[in-house]
């Protein structure tokens, strides 16, 4: 009589769609499990940009600091700086306007690109900032005509 009143159970509760009896199980904490994974995921990308900002040096570096700052690095160039904002009709992620048609980046072009700059380590963009401004402080601006 016992697995009669469980059979009546199991099938009082609606299924979902594709679902069958044997299955309905497995797939409530398969369900469960991603809920779970797509909660921790969007955990992760919502702090993704504020911990490379910090570890890049934000509280010292306004965000264009550090744009600029990293693209100087990327491409050896210190006269490379980050547009804020942003113009409407430039081009999307990865092909910045300052950056277009530069060569100065000193990698290694091949079947898998090996960018030559050294490793940027946590608050390190804040000394070469430093650094690149007491640099130019020595040198004289060049006179305008």
């Amino acid at each position: 009589m016992s697995s009669t009143t469980v059979a009546q159970s199991d099938s009082a509760d609606p299924l979902p769609v594709g679902t069958s009896t044997t299955w309905a199980r497995m797939h409530k904490w398969l369900k469960r499990a991603l809920y779970v994974c797509l909660f921790g995921l969007v955990i992760e990308g919502s702090m993704t940009v504020p911990m490379i900002a910090i570890w890049y040096g934000w509280p010292t570096l306004s965000l264009t600091d550090i744009c600029s700052e990293l693209m100087k690095v990327r491409y050896s160039d210190d006269t490379l700086e980050c547009q804020q904002p942003y113009p409407i009709g430039g081009p999307p992620f990865g092909g910045a306007p300052e950056a277009a048609g530069q060569h100065t980046a000193q990698d290694k072009w091949g079947i898998q690109p090996v960018p030559q700059y050294r490793h940027i380590g946590f608050r390190e963009l804040i000394t070469i900032h430093e650094e690149r401004l007491a640099k130019q402080a020595k040198t004289p601006a060049p006179p305008t005509p």
